[in-house]
């Protein structure tokens, strides 16, 4: 099989449904978050602190980190951490919500490749081995001694072992985890799950097959929702790609082919409770759902309508797993880009 990576370009998400909206201004949802709140044991002078980029992707220099936890704001976490390209990223229902840069294992003290599971949590933490030394925010993934923690990032890999990260990144990563989530660490020379050493702006599935991404023709969609029967929804709608991309509980279970007229805009909406009036613009039948705007955009997803067409039996296959805190999510740009070779990935 030819293989080649494939290369987001941005992160954004929007509305495909009826809405209320918002009157806050507009904003860039690539901008990054900084932590609200000092995290509980103060930075240590020697640990790197971070600074936040406006880049979802492409390269990070030293210290740098983006993060925005709005754009899917519940389900299960997973992160993957690149050892050759010495990032960190993290995924939440599915979609990222947060990268870093990091240090890892420097040679002799490699940092091992695999699929590990949160052990243990301890917002002050200090080494038993290395003469107490600080590790604040320390998630541990084995009891030999790797960790996720703050750390010194010089720009390569420097550590005994464990991935150092940002002291303001590694705040707000301990705030979204918990015991048990998924940590998969890739080296780029053995097989990981999710494409650990190249990771993307969706998080591939552990089963990925090429069909999985195979393009669809006009009004054709794909809806498997056996692989994750319940938790919270995710979609990612991308004019570019001309396709809805639909995650529950951080596994994807659809998606459908979509005609777009012009610019969509970039946009995030919750789900509220209750319906808005009227009639759904997309699902024939059903009454209107009502949104939030959590990006502070203006106008209502109503707008869209005279944009955005796709098959209606996919609309009201897609409006009965539609609940409450619900994310739909637009962006004009690319998630996936068709490449040589009949395999297509995923990555930054």
């Amino acid at each position: 099989m030819n293989t080649k990576i494939l290369k987001p370009l941005a992160l954004a998400l929007l509305s495909i449904l009826p809405s209320c909206s918002s009157n806050q201004k507009s904003s860039d949802l690539t901008v990054s978050q900084a932590p609200t709140k000092p995290g509980a044991m103060p930075q240590p002078s020697f640990h790197t602190k971070g600074t936040p980029t406006g880049k979802p992707t492409g390269p990070l220099k030293p210290g740098e980190y983006w993060w925005n936890s709005k754009i899917s704001p519940a389900g299960p976490v997973v992160v993957l951490v690149s050892l050759p390209l010495q990032t960190a990223s993290v995924y939440r229902n599915g979609i990222l919500v947060g990268r870093t840069s990091v240090s890892t294992g420097s040679k002799g003290h490699e940092t091992p490749s695999g699929v590990f599971s949160i052990l243990e949590k301890n917002h002050t933490h200090y080494s038993s081995t290395y003469d107490d030394a600080p590790m604040p925010n320390m998630q541990r993934l084995t009891w030999s001694g790797i960790a996720m923690h703050s750390g010194n990032l010089p720009g390569h890999a420097a550590s005994h072992g464990c991935i150092r990260m940002p002291y303001d990144f590694s705040t707000l990563l301990f705030s979204i985890t918990s015991r048990g989530a998924t940590v998969v660490i890739g080296d780029g020379r053995n097989t990981q799950p999710h494409f650990a050493a190249n990771p993307g702006l969706l998080l591939a599935p552990k089963d990925f097959t090429p069909s999985m991404l195979k393009p669809l023709s006009n009004g054709e969609f794909d809806w498997r929702p056996e692989r994750s029967t319940k938790g919270p929804v995710t979609i990612l709608v991308s004019a570019a790609d001309r396709v809805i991309y639909v995650y529950r509980n951080g596994q994807p279970i659809g998606r459908a082919n979509i005609e777009v007229k012009g610019k969509l805009g970039d946009h995030v909406f919750t789900m509220l409770e209750g319906t808005g009036g009227g009639e759904s613009p997309f699902a024939p039948g059903r009454s209107a759902r009502r949104w939030m705007s959590v990006s502070g955009s203006r106008g209502s997803p109503h707008d869209l309508a005279p944009k955005v067409r796709f098959s209606q039996e996919f609309a009201q296959k897609l409006y009965e797993v539609l609940s409450p805190g619900a994310t739909i999510v637009v962006t004009d740009r690319p998630a996936a880009r068709k490449t040589m070779g009949d395999l297509n990935i995923l990555t930054n």
